[in-house]
């Protein structure tokens, strides 16, 4: 199949078509308005419908109606437009209405600079809102592997019955790259599974329902259970990472994302010098890689850097949850739309390993 040179916004929003996705709401925010502004003109064309809703949370509700009909749907925003729908992403993991959200990261905190950043790792991992639920998020490092996980986050969002997030960066939503996009899917409105119970559905065992409808105490926590077992079989099955020159590394970089493409050219430059540097790079921010850290040997390797477009580090929290103290870890970010550069990235990498990792 040809490649096309595209945006990763355009990249992503006609993957998302070609997963299937036929249902459409969303609120301008920089920087992902290409995304619904390619939406706009592209879901028409096959059938399906673009929504420009009033706001955020009006954008959400929509996502849920028409999930709840068995629509593949999607939304896209950034961080505080991913704030507002918190409330509607917590009612949808209360269902077992599925949906993919795209996340283009801007910096933060507060409305932040409309650039690109990754200071929005724990509302995607810890926080995503209120009720203790999880989302199955991805993170990519290209376009291509953009391209790729939103069209596989339609087909895991329905395998779970679950939302499930994209967290790209404004830096890959904005960048230019050669794609190779999958093929149409051919996809067809889905029931979802009746839930009874004596306190579920009085008077119409057969109506569909969700834990919002629940009043009974016990049939709730029962609910926790079931959800509590979705997220432990997502931990198990989904998790993916990649492992960057780790087979002799006695340095190690953390980094997803925009991150990891600049730690790459980082760790080539430093191999060129013989300094053996590797990279763990989470694609799954959640479930995360830390058996990749728990198993790396504290008698081989001597240090750890976090790397992120982030001041202060946010993932730096996993990754000593992984390490647990047997590694020296240090972090070093950028932030408000600006990127470090290999070099940049090398200079830090040099000042731990001749004073702090020696």
């Amino acid at each position: 199949m040809s490649k096309l040179f595209l945006k990763g916004n355009e990249a992503v929003a006609e993957a998302a078509v070609r997963g299937g996705c036929r249902f459409f709401a969303g609120y301008p925010i920089t920087p992902q308005n290409e995304i619904p502004e390619y939406l706009s003109k592209r879901l028409p064309e096959v059938g399906g419908a673009f929504v420009q809703g009033e706001s955020e949370l009006a954008s959400i509700n929509m996502v849920i109606g028409a999930s709840y009909i068995g629509t593949r749907a999607m939304t896209s925003s950034s961080g505080p437009g991913l704030s507002l729908m918190s409330e509607g992403l917590s009612t949808m993991a209360a269902t077992p209405f599925p949906a993919v959200i795209l996340n283009v990261m801007r910096g933060g905190p507060g409305t932040g600079a409309i650039q690109g950043a990754q200071m929005d790792y724990l509302q995607a991992t810890k926080a995503p809102g209120h009720g203790g639920f999880r989302l199955l998020a991805y993170a990519p490092s290209t376009i291509q592997e953009a391209v790729d996980l939103v069209y596989l986050a339609f087909d895991k969002a329905w395998e779970y019955k679950a939302p499930t997030l994209v967290l790209m960066d404004g830096c890959i939503g904005s960048l230019m790259e050669p794609v190779e996009l999958p093929p149409m899917k051919e996809v067809q409105r889905e029931e979802y599974p009746l839930y009874t119970s004596p306190h579920l559905n009085p008077g119409n065992p057969k109506r569909r329902c969700s834990a919002t409808m629940i009043t009974n105490e016990r049939d709730h926590e029962d609910w926790n259970r079931v959800q509590a077992a979705r997220y432990a079989t997502i931990e198990k099955n989904e998790l993916r990472v990649e492992e960057y020159m780790m087979d002799d590394a006695e340095y190690v970089i953390v980094a997803y994302g925009t991150s990891a493409r600049v730690a790459k050219s980082t760790i080539r430059q430093l191999r060129d010098k013989g300094i053996k540097v590797g990279l763990i790079r989470p694609i799954t921010v959640w479930p995360f890689p830390y058996e990749s850290l728990r198993k790396l040997d504290e008698t081989k390797v001597k240090g750890i850097l976090c790397l992120e477009l982030s001041i202060p580090a946010l993932m730096v929290e996993d990754v000593d949850r992984g390490v647990q103290g047997r590694i020296p870890i240090a972090t070093y970010g950028r932030a408000a739309g600006i990127v470090f550069s290999s070099e940049e990235v090398e200079e830090q990498m040099m000042l731990h390993i001749e004073q702090d990792w020696k």
